[in-house]
């Protein structure tokens, strides 16, 4: 009977936890449902069943808790991303003008244009890239 009060309970603080949204009440339902598992299993007194609640929430809010927070307020890695495209060369395939041009840039085509308005680049030249605006390479003449 007990067992099924600690499930209850574990069910009720899950529920809650959708509101609350912290992962505490969640770590309390882990315990009681630990401990409906524990009851279920055993015939200890209520207060034996206390203690592995107590237990297994302290357990779970100070190990897995901050993980999970960690993990949720973590900024997103820039790994993979075009920010770590900027700096590197880059060869021209198409002409780059002011209005249009293509670069290959990490094995993938790019468009680009000049970081200088004024300058062309041909085909073949050596270019770096200056920062990624959207889909378009900025590029400037590697010297």
């Amino acid at each position: 009977m007990t067992a099924l009060l600690w499930f209850i309970g574990a069910a009720l603080l899950a529920l809650a936890e959708l509101v609350v949204g912290e992962f505490f009440l969640l770590m309390l339902a882990g315990g009681a449902l630990a401990t409906a598992g524990f009851s279920a299993v055993t015939d200890f007194p209520l207060w034996v069943d206390a203690a592995v609640f107590l237990g297994s929430s302290v357990a779970l809010l100070g190990v897995v808790r901050p993980i999970l927070m960690r993990k949720l307020h973590s900024e997103p890695s820039v790994e993979g991303t075009v920010a770590e495209l900027e700096g590197r060369s880059a060869t021209v395939t198409q002409e780059i003008t002011a209005t249009s041009g293509q670069v290959r840039l990490s094995g993938d085509l790019w468009t680009a244009r000049p970081l200088d308005p004024t300058e062309s680049y041909p085909p073949g030249t050596q270019v770096h890239v200056a920062q990624i605006t959207g889909s378009t390479a900025i590029v400037w003449r590697q010297l």
